[in-house]
């Protein structure tokens, strides 16, 4: 391919990925950080904010996908060099998140008994009360996280991911001080924690909406700012984020249905859960920054209709995210004693963790980039109801059935559950790189 026609240059890709991978390692370290720092409160803590974060991730993947089918539709129009209707695509896509997510917090707030008392299932009364304080606090910041990611999401289309990364090290530090003032200095529990979360997330909100007023940028804000519904831009983006956020939720839901099945193995299961899915989101920090730049950057290759570039692209971006997590869980691996250490745990959640965190790693290093890197390039190219029809089969029959299986009638406990994850993500895997290489996705593209 001839260098002097690529969409973007090398110098392009590392503007855009090196502030994409430390911009998800500062968000992913809000969540580290509440969880060491609640643990100071108590296992029955911890695991109390692990449950209701699970049902948030939940809540906010539906607005990530949203954020994605919005990025999609502008990164294609952007690609056929129609700004104008890239801007549009931007305001619709704000718009109809602000008035979503309010929908949403809303009916959390009025399902909240639901989810404590039935999706959970029997937990022990400490924890119950550790997750009703938490909920009622957290979920107060939905509107301000979906707005977050929408507007990173528009800035990601520009090519510019350093505005996320320099608002996820204020959220951190708003975070870390939050934190610290309020479990050590005023020794409170678990609102020691969320407090400082809902602030973080409203101030660096309001920051990233005041850029995205700038009326010089290429994608800003309308003056003035209209609620008015585009059915026409509307639809395109939902036929991105609809879909996208099924396969997302599913995902998310699968997490909290096994959540069930692992609160009935008891708490010191529960606290080794916890801390492996917040490792675990260390280990593939890279691989999703990687499939954040692939989204970008495929999305304009298909506006343009240039579909050598897309695989030219794709090809690359792999090989860097297979490298990226191999080094990335060389570095977990080494400090898995370590990490274990501080949160304090029992011997037998000890046990469990180390296990988990162990064999997690050497699955992300092998199949977790056909699972989750690869199909952003199916998404780019619109290509979504395939993703989405495969991850809620592969999420039912592997990784719930699995779980089961594995962890209830095999005995495997959580160990088993994770396990069973895993082989989600092989089939998933093996699903994706057939539908990539018979090359379908190219007659899917929206504008």
């Amino acid at each position: 391919m001839d260098t002097k026609n690529r969409f973007f240059s090398n110098a392009d890709l590392r503007k855009l990925i090196v502030p994409l991978i430390i911009d998800q390692f500062l968000q992913a370290f809000v969540g580290l950080t509440d969880s060491v720092m609640v643990a100071r409160v108590g296992e029955a803590a911890v695991s109390g904010v692990s449950l209701i974060e699970t049902v948030m991730v939940l809540i906010l993947n539906i607005f990530t996908a949203l954020a994605t089918g919005g990025a999609v539709i502008v990164g294609q129009f952007l690609g056929k060099k129609r700004e104008e209707m890239a801007c549009k695509a931007t305001n619709q896509l704000l718009s109809f998140t602000l008035k979503s997510s309010l929908g949403v917090m809303a009916v959390c707030y009025l399902g909240r008994n639901f989810i404590t008392h039935v999706v959970f299932g029997k937990i022990d009364a400490d924890v119950m009360y550790n997750c009703n304080v938490y909920l009622l606090i957290v979920f107060a910041s939905i509107p301000m996280t979906a707005l977050y990611n929408a507007g990173a999401s528009i800035f990601r289309s520009m090519g510019n991911s350093s505005v996320a990364m320099k608002t996820s090290l204020l959220m951190n530090v708003i975070n870390v001080c939050g934190d610290t003032i309020l479990i050590f200095g005023f020794h409170r529990g678990v609102e020691g924690v969320a407090i400082p979360t809902l602030v973080s997330r409203t101030v660096t909100c309001i920051i990233m909406l005041k850029l995205l007023n700038n009326q010089n940028q290429v994608l800003h804000i309308y003056h003035p700012f209209s609620f008015k519904t585009d059915g026409s831009l509307l639809k395109k983006i939902l036929y991105i984020g609809i879909p996208n956020g099924l396969e997302n939720s599913m995902f998310q839901l699968g997490k909290i249905l096994v959540l069930s099945i692992v609160t009935s193995f008891g708490t010191a299961s529960i606290a080794a859960n916890a801390v492996s899915n917040n490792v675990a989101t260390f280990a593939i920090l890279p691989g999703m920054s990687m499939g954040f730049a692939m989204l970008t950057v495929t999305a304009q290759c298909v506006g343009a209709g240039d579909f050598e570039q897309v695989r030219y692209y794709t090809k690359k971006l792999m090989k860097t995210a297979y490298a990226a997590l191999f080094a990335m869980n060389i570095l977990v691996v080494a400090a898995i004693p370590f990490i274990i250490k501080i949160y304090g745990l029992s011997a037998e959640a000890s046990g469990y963790a180390y296990k988990i965190l162990m064999y997690h790693s050497l699955c992300v290093i092998t199949i977790w980039p056909l699972s989750f890197s690869l199909p952003n390039t199916l998404r780019a190219a619109a290509d979504v109801k395939f993703t989405m029809i495969l991850a809620i089969i592969s999420m039912w029959v592997f990784r719930m059935g699995f779980s089961i299986v594995l962890g209830v009638y095999l005995k495997l406990g959580v160990f088993g559950v994770w396990v069973a994850m895993t082989i989600d993500w092989l089939f998933r895997g093996i699903c994706f790189t057939i539908r990539y290489a018979k090359g379908k996705w190219k007659q899917a593209s929206l504008v």
